[in-house]
C-alpha cells in the first residue's frame, strides 16, 4: 500500500497511536504534517523521520482551540500545496464517575475528542472536495460504540465522531472523498499508562485475545482506510480491540 505523492495530517502525532500512524504513512511514502500540542516531542518526530529519509514536518495544533486550528489548516495545505489525508488521531480522557466531573473536565473532553476533529475536517475539507479526491479518517474507540465505565463523556463525544463519519460520508462520496472510522480497544499508550492498574487488569481479562493493542496495530487499519485498497469503502466503523466489543 503506497502513499507516494500524498501529504497526510495526522493530529496527535507525538505520541502512541498518532505516532505509530504518521511513521506507518511515512514509510508509505506520504508526505506527513504532524500536528500536537507537545512541541519537543513533535519536532523530535519530525527530525527522525527526516533523518530516516521520509519527508515530515511538525506544525502546533491545539485541536481544543478554533484559533489553532485555523493557524494550522493553512500551514499544512502551504507544506506541500495540498492535504491528500487527514487523520484525526488526537484524543485524550481519564478515568473518573461523571459526578466527579467539573464543567472544564467536561468541555475540554469534548473539544479534543469531538469538536476539534469536527472543525479541522471543516478547514480542510474544501481542498479535497476541490480535487474531488481525498481520505478522512477519524479514530474514535470501543468506548463509544458500547461505553464505558468512568468514561461518560469521553464515550459520548467518540460516539459523536462515530455519527459525524457516517453522516459525513454520506455529503462527501460524490467528490470522491472517502470518510472512515477506526475504534481502538485498549491500547498500549501513554493515556492507558495513567489508567489505575485495577483498571487495567479489568481490560485486560475483558479482551478474547488477553493482551492489550500495539499502536502499530491501530495504524495498520488507519493505512488500509488511507490507501488506494479502501476506494469502494466510506462511512465503515472499524473495531481494532482483540474482539472486546464483538459489535455488529
Amino acid at each position: 500500500m503506497r502513499l507516494e505523492g500524498k501529504t497526510a495530517v495526522v493530529t496527535g502525532a507525538a505520541s502512541g497511536i498518532g505516532l505509530a500512524t504518521a511513521w506507518e504513512l511515512a514509510r508509505a511514502g506520504a508526505a506527513v504534517v504532524l500536528a500536537d500540542i507537545a512541541q519537543d516531542a513533535g519536532e523530535k518526530t519530525a527530525f527522525d523521520l527526516q533523518a530516516a529519509g521520509m519527508h515530515a514536518t511538525y506544525i502546533p495544533l491545539d485541536v481544543a482551540s478554533d484559533a489553532s486550528i485555523q493557524r494550522f489548516a493553512t500551514a499544512a495545505q502551504n507544506f506541500t500545496g495540498q492535504v491528500d489525508i487527514l487523520v484525526n488521531g488526537a484524543g485524550w480522557g481519564k478515568i473518573q464517575p461523571f459526578m466527579e466531573n467539573t464543567p472544564e473536565f467536561r468541555q475540554r473532553v469534548v473539544a479534543i475528542n469531538f469538536s476539534g476533529p469536527v472543525a479541522l475536517t471543516h478547514a480542510l475539507l474544501p481542498g479535497m472536495v476541490e480535487r474531488k479526491q481525498g481520505r478522512i479518517i477519524n479514530i474514535s474507540s470501543d468506548a463509544g460504540r458500547v461505553g464505558s465505565l468512568g468514561e461518560t463523556v469521553y464515550a459520548g463525544a467518540k460516539a459523536g465522531l462515530i455519527g459525524f463519519t457516517k453522516s459525513l460520508s454520506r455529503e462527501t462520496a460524490r467528490y470522491g472523498v472517502n470518510v472512515n472510522c477506526v475504534c481502538p480497544g485498549p491500547t498500549d499508550t501513554p493515556l492507558l499508562a495513567a489508567v489505575p492498574e485495577k483498571h487495567r487488569e479489568a481490560f485486560q481479562r475483558a479482551i478474547p485475545m488477553r493482551r492489550f493493542g500495539k499502536p502499530s496495530e491501530i495504524a495498520d487499519a488507519v493505512l488500509f482506510f488511507a490507501s488506494e485498497r479502501s476506494t469502494y469503502i466510506t462511512g465503515q466503523i472499524l473495531s481494532v480491540s482483540g474482539g472486546l466489543t464483538l459489535v455488529g
